[in-house]
């Protein structure tokens, strides 16, 4: 279990629902150009890709946001952005994600960042960036102070996402960690560039190793190294603690205690290394609502290294949820755990696969009891694509459904069990009673049910077949139902 206390983790992930963070800094847009490369251009020695498909996806601070919204909390948003498209898409879904975008405020001359990412089998092999990197106005300065200040009362922590894009001005930062030191809010900052001083009297740092060694201008060739240059770091600044996150190498907590300063080192468990993208959002994440909820630092370390190497195994600006984090901790088998998927990162996954020329194939159901009709049902399925995505009901979708005393096996259970099958290849659990929004959100190509439906019955049928896509019919076991598997070992009890 990676050393991490499992209470401590299910008491981590109680509290974040309804937790009011504050999340300010550089807002950007993440583009990914998907493309295969089949031949070198004519005109230079340079690879030609072929563009199939494109996607956006919040970058910058708006990863931190997505993390936070993935664990449930309550995200109040602050930023400044241009008047342009790309401004006006953030805002929309920051809108979508039922967050107030009040305190993002706009400056005419402004340039929303852009990060373009040309990516080809699943590798980086162009990036282009458009974006402003001069400071934010004095007017936006001030205005975005004025909006923590009215806001500080109200949140559990703060945290500062930094890219040097001159959104977290010299002023800015400084009022903010005076203004968390008065109110007694930790405020948390992943920071960039060589001056660190900008961000002394902050709770928290999370650094990686490049821009630790910019910021103290020594080589850091090992681990005593990194622990010398952290705790210069901690005196120089009068920081809380400090975090240097360190790639697949995982990451190091630096704690002072009295006149002494500990050092805990931890080893990331990821077995392969996609893409770095996003892991330091998801480790400021972690930590910054750990503190709010009032935990640990070191065992919040423990969780935000785990879920870090969830993070870098996935390719692009990703998150890690609550379900792949307590998955990776609990180390239920590799196979059947990196299966089980968030619906947002499912979504990914499949239309990188559509991509890629494979078919999706989805059904649905509470599969409570896993019985040989079950297998077949989903053996069937299977054999009409690619890839079977599976979405399971969750506890309370059962309990509505099927009523008291069900679901019989929790939805964790229920996930691993379905996870363990070698004809599926993803599960993921919703929690409305039909899963048509979660078929709008991963649209298949190919929508299976059970013969116990007639076509005109099954549910996501139009949705499906208006984007080209058709459902399939399988025949049931017969005589095999969990109905009459939980009818059966009651009989048998009342004998």
């Amino acid at each position: 279990m990676s050393g991490i206390d499992q209470a401590v983790l299910e008491a981590f992930l109680a509290r974040l629902p309804g937790l009011r963070i504050l999340a300010l800094g550089d807002l950007m847009v993440d583009e990914y150009l998907w493309g295969g490369v089949e031949r070198i251009s004519p005109e230079a020695p340079v690879p030609v890709v072929d563009i199939h498909d494109e996607t956006l996806r919040l970058g910058g601070a708006g990863n931190v946001i997505n993390n936070l919204l993935a664990f449930g909390c309550r995200v109040v948003v602050g930023g400044v952005v241009g008047e342009d498209p790309d401004g006006r898409w953030l805002r929309d879904r920051l809108d979508e994600a039922g967050l107030d975008t009040e305190g993002i405020f706009t400056e005419p001359n402004r340039k929303t960042g852009r990060k373009t990412r040309v990516m080809t089998s699943h590798q980086q092999v162009l990036r282009i960036d458009r974006e402003t990197r001069a400071p934010i106005s004095g007017e936006s300065e001030n205005r975005l102070i004025a909006f923590v200040e009215r806001e500080i009362p109200t949140v559990r922590a703060i945290l500062l996402s930094d890219y040097l894009k001159g959104v977290l001005t010299d002023g800015l930062l400084k009022e903010i960690i005076a203004l968390g030191r008065a109110h007694g809010v930790p405020v948390v900052i992943d920071p960039k560039g060589t001056d660190f001083s900008r961000y002394r009297g902050a709770a928290l740092l999370t650094p990686n190793r490049k821009e630790t060694r910019a910021a103290v201008q020594m080589p850091l060739a090992d681990r005593e190294d990194i622990v010398l240059a952290g705790r210069r770091i901690l005196a120089d600044l009068d920081l809380q603690q400090l975090v240097i996150t360190l790639g697949e190498d995982g990451m190091l907590l630096l704690v002072p205690d009295g006149g002494e300063v500990r050092a805990f080192h931890f080893p990331t468990e990821v077995r392969e290394v996609y893409d770095v993208t996003g892991a330091g959002d998801t480790v400021l994440a972690v930590l910054g609502s750990g503190l709010a909820a009032g935990l640990g630092l070191e065992q919040m370390a423990r969780i935000a290294n785990l879920a870090a190497g969830v993070v870098v195994g996935k390719v692009g600006t990703s998150i890690a949820d609550p379900r792949e984090i307590r998955a990776a901790a609990t180390g239920v088998g590799s196979a059947s755990r990196l299966k089980i998927k968030g619906r947002s990162e499912l979504q990914r996954l499949l239309e990188e696969a559509r991509r890629n020329g494979k078919k999706v194939v989805f059904t649905n159901g509470c599969f409570d009891l896993l019985h040989v009709g079950h297998l077949k049902c989903l053996e069937a399925a299977k054999a009409f694509g690619d890839l079977l995505a599976l979405g399971l009901n969750s506890d309370e979708s059962v309990r509505r459904l099927k009523g008291p005393g069900r679901p019989v096996i929790s939805e964790d259970e229920r996930g691993h069990l379905l996870a363990a099958l070698g004809c599926v290849d993803f599960v993921t659990i919703f929690d409305e009673d039909t899963p048509e929004k979660l078929i709008e959100i991963l649209r298949p190509d190919i929508l299976v049910k059970g013969s116990d439906y007639s076509a005109a019955e099954v549910v996501g049928r139009d949705l499906v077949e208006s984007y080209g896509g058709r459902v399939e019919i399988v025949n049931l076991f017969e005589g095999r139902s969990t109905s009459g598997l939980i009818e059966s070992i009651r009989a048998a009890g009342r004998k």
